[in-house]
């Protein structure tokens, strides 16, 4: 039971981070999403590649980030528990530097980066290494999150297309990097 528990507390410590961000963010008027959200193009806003994941606009954006959090996270710690923080720092430092240097002028905030970059991560991992559990896991993640694949495009007002798309493209290339087949 204690494995159990070791394997799924970084997820615990990540929600709890998320969710105790999110009340004093509330408490403040979003002056912590002002203040530390990614800002495309500026100095100050390189904090943001960092503090994004952690930052919401509200709290029904936050609880819409809780669920895939929770089950992608979850797929992760099962299935590729020692990549887990590489993977994650990866896709957070090289998603977050794509928005930082091609995204639009606004302030982004949010986990559906991160949670993007879960998704690319898990199905090219699954499809690269073709072991039965990581290749059921992309063909589970494909079926019951696949359409989420639309959110890399732009057209929806006060969403971050590119959050979605470098945090996609992120989970890729570190599956890839991180790969037994890579020579990176």
């Amino acid at each position: 039971m204690s494995g159990v528990v070791e394997r799924f507390r970084w997820l615990a410590i990540l929600l709890g981070a998320v969710w105790l961000i999110e009340v004093a963010n509330l408490i403040t008027g979003y002056a912590l999403s002002d203040g530390l959200g990614l800002r495309p193009r500026s100095i100050s806003g390189l904090w943001g590649i960092l503090f994004m994941p952690f930052l919401h606009g509200s709290v029904s954006h936050a609880l819409a980030n809780t669920a895939p959090l929770v089950v992608l996270g979850a797929l992760l710690a099962v299935t590729a528990q020692q990549l887990v923080f590489k993977a994650s720092i990866g896709i957070v430092v090289l998603g977050g530097l794509g928005v930082w240097l091609f995204g639009a002028t606004a302030i982004h905030v949010g986990a559906s980066g991160l949670i993007f970059g879960w998704f690319g991560f898990l199905v090219t991992r699954g499809v690269m290494e073709r072991q039965p559990v990581p290749l059921l896991v992309a063909i589970g993640v494909v079926l019951f999150y696949g359409t989420m694949m639309w959110g890399v495009l732009p057209g929806q007002p006060g969403v971050s297309w590119e959050a979605h798309f470098f945090g996609c493209g992120a989970g890729v290339f570190v599956a890839y990097a991180l790969s037994n087949r890579s020579q990176i």
